[in-house]
């Protein structure tokens, strides 16, 4: 496939028109996105259009973008995740607009960024979510915390279609026919996107339900089971309301849910669930071909056939037998030849410049004709333009009374910062002066270091001549010390030499007394023997 045709189809299929998109240009990108195995040539396109400024062409690029998303080449994907930050801008300015394509814009835009995490971070799941239960079961790798963080983001998922589903249906008055007007069907084209989309996150959704709740207990899942409740409730009247819609009768058929929910706490549930089926019939039309309701035709642009008048001036003349005899031979009553050949020339020469005339007639009726259709054409496109400008004028004003308000706000904050500003300027002087007078200390200061170092020289050398008179004394003192510990050894040598002496003469005064004492024991019983003799005598 050429990509510059692929280039044109998009051009073609995302436009300022109110209608939906054609579906031989949405089928064109998405067989582009598979010839060259991404979305390069999309988003090049795409990037010149100025979504913006216009929410039809934003709400159409939504649509065309869903469908590659859904249909197209696995790497669309991919290569659409470095336009994320882009996309999600685009939403919150949208989301200023309280109605119209703004709103619807910004929800759908949140739902694209949506899907695009989801199929990153799930790259099990194809863009269309069609997945048999084997590869479901091989998306949680048998692993319930991998189950349970999967059907969260399925709520997620699912939430950001009902928000679109209800959007859409929201601003749509449904107490007229608008599915079979231009401007609703535009509005309603990409919910078949959306019903796809949410019958298979609502069987997904189930499925996972009653494996999580076969492994974990009931309290645990309580919050999963109460928001699958309102979102059961959701889905069910919106598909209700989609199947009665004339647009969607012959496009798809919608699944009915069942009248209640699912009982997960009963597991034997699981076979009574059917997985909604969403069919497209292969003879259904594509929404440009649905019938659409058209204003009826200003001037009628028919010319009518008008009678010739010579003829019936001719039947005046003569009367109506002049279709038998035209010249009335058989009752000339005695005129002659030449006047009658006169007056024949005569009405020949009427019945030219009646011819004449009637041409001149038809020609202008012709020409002004076609000046009318011309005109007719150029009321209509002033009238589409017109109409076209007025929503843009309506959506720029939205935007410009968003940014007024913005611009209201920026302004306070910048009267704010003018204040903060001029308390800052009055600050900066008063710390000026302070500076100035710290410069006039530091100038003190650098000059009293000076002449501290001066004098710190000054006390080097002092410093330098005392440590070597210091290290003279340490060469004294040490000579001391060893004459002072000589003199010690020899004091300790001679204490031993006394001590040794005082033992010996303490020795000797010990058997000196000791003799002393036997001497006198001796001289005592020598006196008492004495005695005892003197007396026995």
């Amino acid at each position: 496939m050429d990509l510059s045709k692929m280039a044109v189809s998009i051009n073609k299929a995302i436009n300022t028109q109110e209608v939906a998109v054609k579906e031989k240009h949405a089928r064109t990108c998405i067989l582009g996105t598979h010839h060259e195995k991404g979305a390069h040539t999309f988003w090049a396109a795409v990037n010149r259009l100025p979504l913006s400024s216009n929410a039809v062409l934003c709400w159409k690029f939504c649509h065309v973008f869903h469908k590659l998303l859904r249909d197209g080449h696995p790497n669309v994907i991919k290569d659409s995740m470095r336009n994320k930050a882009d996309l999600a801008d685009m939403s919150r300015m949208w989301g200023h607009l309280s109605e119209g394509y703004g709103k619807l814009c910004s929800i759908y835009l949140k739902l694209l960024i949506t899907k695009m995490e989801f199929h990153i971070k799930n790259p099990r799941f194809p863009g269309n979510l069609q997945m048999s239960n084997r590869q479901l079961e091989e998306a949680g790798e048998n692993d319930v915390n991998n189950f349970f963080q999967l059907t969260v983001e399925m709520f997620d998922y699912l939430e950001c279609e009902l928000s679109l589903f209800l959007g859409v249906f929201n601003s749509l008055d449904m107490s007229r026919s608008v599915s079979v007007t231009a401007a609703g069907q535009c509005r309603l084209a990409p919910l078949i996107q959306v019903i796809l989309d949410c019958s298979h996150l609502y069987d997904y959704t189930v499925k996972l339900l009653f494996k999580l709740h076969s492994c974990l207990p009931a309290d645990t899942l309580q919050g999963h089971r109460d928001r699958f409740q309102e979102q059961f409730k959701k889905l069910k009247s919106l598909f209700y309301r989609s199947s009665n819609l004339q647009y969607f009768k012959r496009l798809i058929q919608i699944p009915q849910l069942p009248e209640n929910p699912p009982n997960f706490l009963r597991a034997s549930a699981l076979s009574e669930h059917i997985s909604p089926v969403v069919v497209i019939p292969a003879e259904s039309s594509s929404p440009e071909s649905e019938h659409v309701v058209e204003t009826d035709d200003l001037v009628d642009t028919d010319i009518p056939v008008l009678p010739a008048p010579s003829e019936t001036k001719f039947d005046d003349l003569f009367g109506t037998s002049a279709a038998i005899d035209p010249f009335n031979f058989n009752s000339q009553n005695g005129m002659r030849r030449d006047d009658k050949d006169h007056l024949i020339d005569q009405l020949t020469r009427e019945i030219q410049s009646l011819k004449d005339e009637l041409e001149s007639f038809r020609l202008e009726s012709g020409r002004l004709c076609q000046a009318l259709r011309g005109r007719v054409n150029e009321l209509e496109a002033e009238l589409a333009e017109q109409s076209h400008l007025k929503l843009q004028a309506s959506g720029e004003s939205e935007f410009l009374k968003a940014e007024l308000d913005d611009l209201r706000r920026v302004r306070e904050d910048t009267e704010k910062e003018q204040r903060c500003l001029t308390e800052i300027e009055r600050k900066a002087q008063a710390n000026e002066q302070r500076y100035t007078k710290l410069k006039e200390k530091y100038t003190e200061l650098v000059q009293s270091h000076a002449d501290l170092l001066r004098k710190s020289a000054d006390v080097t050398r002092q410093m330098t001549v005392a440590r070597a008179a210091q290290d003279e004394v340490e060469v004294v003192r040490k000579e001391m010390q060893e004459k002072v510990k000589s003199a010690q050894e020899a004091a300790d040598r001679q204490e031993r030499e006394q001590l040794k002496q005082l033992q010996e003469l303490q020795r000797e005064l010990v058997s000196s007394q000791a003799e002393l004492d036997s001497l006198k024991t001796t001289m005592v019983s020598s006196q008492q023997t004495s005695s005892e003799v003197l007396s026995s005598q």
